[in-house]
């Protein structure tokens, strides 16, 4: 049986060894490779009226050169952009990131059939992933496992606003424009500052101290 697949990474040698360790899948699974190198490359290929519903699986890097026509700046947009156009297809994203904040924003926003972080794909963990991802299943490599069940844990520490509130301390704004930007009052802000600084067991700490907390336990 011949299946139809995309690969998106703008190295080319790491795109035949991708193809060459897929092709060894006890499938039974013959594969038709497209390879694309960038965002654009693979807009034009998602997107292609010819190739509505053409491919199988889609296999993309996050991180890639952006096709700023069509607002498409990564791994990520392709993704959600692919399954308006490419409905039958699953997808498993690769990305060289381990912070815990960027893997809960994939999950969350493009919600892949696969995620896998670059330092983990081994052989083994490619054909694993693939041949779940084949049965329907949802793969995601030991780091992301790992890193996720720590955050979820305790998820109502770190909901999207005090995420965003990280985000923007690490950026080097203070509470009065955090809440601007936010929309928030600058007692909710100092509140949930404290409930951050709790989570990172930094409560009497500065905001340097927060985010050299945050960034030493891998969250951004």
């Amino acid at each position: 049986m011949i299946s139809n697949i995309l690969l998106v990474d703008d190295h080319p040698a790491i795109l035949n060894g991708y193809i060459s360790i897929l092709g060894l899948n006890h499938k039974d699974l013959k594969l038709s490779p497209t390879f694309c190198y960038n965002c654009e490359e693979a807009y034009n290929e998602i997107t292609k009226p010819i190739h509505a519903d053409f491919f199988d699986f889609i296999l993309l890097d996050r991180s890639l050169p952006p096709f700023h026509e069509k607002n498409m700046k990564s791994g990520e947009d392709l993704a959600i952009l692919a399954k308006k156009h490419q409905t039958k297809a699953k997808i498993i994203i690769l990305t060289g990131h381990a912070e815990t904040f960027i893997i809960y924003d994939i999950i969350h926003n493009v919600n892949p059939n696969g995620l896998i972080i670059k330092s983990d794909a081994t052989v083994d963990v490619l054909l694993d992933a693939f041949h779940e991802v084949i049965d329907g299943k949802t793969y995601y490599s030991h780091t992301v496992t790992d890193n996720m069940k720590d955050l979820l844990t305790r998820e109502d520490y770190l909901d999207n606003i005090n995420r965003q509130i990280i985000v923007l301390i690490a950026q080097g704004f203070k509470n009065k424009t955090i809440a601007t930007q936010l929309g928030l009052s600058e007692s909710t802000v100092e509140k949930r500052k404290s409930k951050i600084k709790d989570f990172f067991l930094t409560n009497k700490s500065t905001d340097e101290e927060l985010i050299f907390e945050v960034k030493k336990q891998g969250f951004i």
